[in-house]
């Protein structure tokens, strides 16, 4: 954050371009929330932060404290089912008190912290990881998903560090392909060897034992460990559990709602139908198009996410170290802070 501006990554024109996009107040962060400029569990978590302390900058004398609960009611309401926004906007709103200067420098902790967490999360991730390991993801959970480091990518970064020998599977994660253009960007520009899978690849490289294990991310975790993440990432925990093999969940302490009993309680966001009718890419000669890929006239059911339940989740990665996926081992991880 500059002069009251949010600088983010456009995600939606990776892989074919970077560019770094400016929003100069929070109607435009919460745009760029909105359409997915910027994603990711803690990305978004540090966008609506920053969006948070840019009402508290542009509130004027009159009206100011009702302008700038309309504006958390408006950052609040871009993706539901993030539980990372609702953590951030909270935090900076209490630790502002009114003041601006305030807003900013929580802001600013909230996105320094996720960095530092998803540096841990890799740390206590690449314990799980064998040289020659073939590991799976879904959806995109790496640097471009959070502030730095990312969660489910951070294990697989620190292990090639670390002079392991891996090798990822790369989920295309439809309709948006954010594997197939985030993840597998992200792992390209480290040099880690990888291949792009169809979503319905999986059970078939599970069943010829070409997976060691599976790591996702998390957008909301429940008290009871049932965990919110990209659509898909339930049918691939039903398939690990199948083929045994090790489903484990990457995500800050941030990510879990100790307010939320279980799955079924978590808002699931409905995107856009045209999201899975049409589809963009760059034709050979590197111009960029927007396409129909489906039956012309037919409609389109576009879920955001899923709710995998917790006996289906190997374990939790986070920042604290690895913990179950049940309601007494996520409890102890906020004993010291409650």
């Amino acid at each position: 954050m500059e002069g009251g501006s949010v600088f983010m990554i456009d995600q939606n024109e990776l892989p074919f371009s970077f560019r770094v996009i400016e929003a100069h107040q929070y109607q435009d962060t919460c745009q760029a929330i909105r359409i997915m400029t910027v994603r990711g569990a803690g990305a978004i978590g540090a966008a609506s932060g920053f969006a948070m302390a840019q009402a508290f900058l542009q509130a004027p004398k009159k009206g100011r404290d009702e302008f700038i609960m309309n504006a958390r009611y408006e950052i609040e309401a871009t993706r539901p089912t993030a539980r990372n926004l609702f953590y951030a906007t909270e935090r900076v709103f209490n630790a502002a008190n009114g003041s601006s200067e305030k807003a900013v420098i929580e802001a600013q902790n909230v996105a320094d912290e996720d960095a530092g967490d998803s540096r841990k999360i890799g740390k206590y991730g690449n314990e799980l990881i064998k040289d020659n390991y073939n590991i799976c993801t879904h959806c995109n959970a790496g640097w471009l998903a959070f502030v730095d480091y990312g969660t489910a990518l951070s294990p697989v970064y620190q292990a090639h560090k670390s002079n392991k020998s891996v090798f990822v599977y790369v989920n295309e994660t439809r309709p948006r392909g954010q594997g197939a253009r985030l993840t597998a960007w992200e792992l390209y520009q480290a040099g880690i060897p990888h291949m792009i899978i169809p979503d319905n690849a999986t059970a078939t490289i599970m069943d010829q034992g070409k997976v060691d294990i599976m790591i996702v991310g998390a957008d909301r975790i429940a008290a009871n460990g049932d965990v919110a993440n990209k659509i898909g990432t339930l049918e691939k925990a039903i398939l690990a559990h199948t083929y045994k093999v090790p489903f484990y969940v990457a995500a800050p302490t941030s990510t879990i709602d100790l307010d939320c009993g279980s799955g079924s309680e978590i808002p699931i966001e409905e995107r856009d139908e045209d999201e899975v009718l049409y589809q963009h890419g760059i034709d050979r000669e590197g111009k960029l198009h927007e396409v129909l890929v489906c039956s012309p006239g037919s409609h389109a059911y576009n879920p955001a996410f899923d709710i995998t339940p917790a006996r289906l989740v190997s374990g939790i990665i986070t920042e604290k170290g690895i913990v179950k996926a049940d309601k007494e081992s996520i409890s102890l991880l906020f004993e010291e802070i409650v």
